[in-house]
């Protein structure tokens, strides 16, 4: 029924994963590829190409470093392995890690409504989340409630907006933003910074494994930040400095470096 009849859908979710055919189970696969063949599946069964992986924890803290690709061992459930939950940077199978975390607690783990005994994350919360989701090359999945009356509860919508709202105002207008391919890639800037984003061309694949940022301080390097996965996107906050120029080093990659971002922020 939910696959036929609400039209296309956009992520499936097998938790804990699926009992393959050899082991008595059903054809889950085969149905997916014909009823909901562009679905994102969670967890699902191994011979599919479109998964996504879990990163252990329902506080929204992805691990870092953390890796897109993971090992093609198979578990006794048929999905991949993903017992690493922080994947292989040399593994063979595209499986991104998505951070999911309730905006609730309590009554059933906060991903479910109750009209008392649930305590609520606020905006600060969330917004530290998303540096430490998307923040760290995962999707943010927030858990949010129904209430009785089908809808979102107001209060939760009203933190939501505001949420949306910081993100926007934070990211919207870098103070220096570029792209390109190489070891070394350099800002010109006009104030302090105290933020940047990296993304890589994720198309192509993961190829950074190692690298650092200089700020340019009285005529000499310094160096602001480092790590070592980025993918799709890598946030890093660092005390204010100074700087007219500000230098991303490839310390290490697998094949050239294809920067679809760099970009640095003056937030506050």
């Amino acid at each position: 029924e939910l696959w036929t009849r609400y039209g296309p859908v956009f992520e499936i979710w097998f938790d804990g994963g699926v009992l393959p055919v050899e082991k008595g189970g059903p054809d889950i696969a085969g149905l997916l590829q014909k009823l909901q063949p562009n679905a994102i599946v969670f967890q699902g069964p191994a011979s599919l190409n479109n998964l996504i992986r879990w990163v252990g924890n329902e506080d929204g803290v992805a691990p870092y470093p953390i890796w897109s690709t993971i090992s093609g061992n198979k578990k006794s459930s048929g999905s991949h392995d993903g017992d690493n939950y922080q994947g292989d940077p040399n593994g063979n199978i595209w499986c991104p890690a998505e951070t999911d975390f309730p905006m609730r607690s309590g009554w059933q783990g906060g991903w479910f409504w109750k009209a008392t005994d649930q305590s609520m994350m606020t905006k600060d919360e969330l917004v530290n989340r998303y540096y430490t989701s998307v923040g760290q090359n995962t999707n943010m999945l927030l858990g949010i409630v129904i209430d009785t009356s089908g809808r979102v509860p107001d209060m939760d919508c009203a933190i939501l907006k505001d949420l949306g709202r910081e993100i926007k105002k934070r990211f919207t207008n870098p103070v220096a933003e570029t792209s390109g391919s190489g070891r070394e890639i350099v800002l010109k800037v006009n104030k302090p910074i105290n933020h940047v984003i990296i993304q890589e061309a994720i198309e192509k694949g993961e190829r950074i494994r190692r690298y650092s940022i200089e700020a340019k301080v009285t005529g000499e390097w310094k160096k602001i930040c480092s790590g070592t996965s980025v993918g799709h996107k890598r946030i890093q906050r660092f005390e204010s400095v100074n700087t007219n120029m500000v230098r991303l080093t490839i310390e290490a990659s697998v094949a050239q470096p294809l920067i679809k971002k760099f970009a640095v922020y003056n937030v506050r």
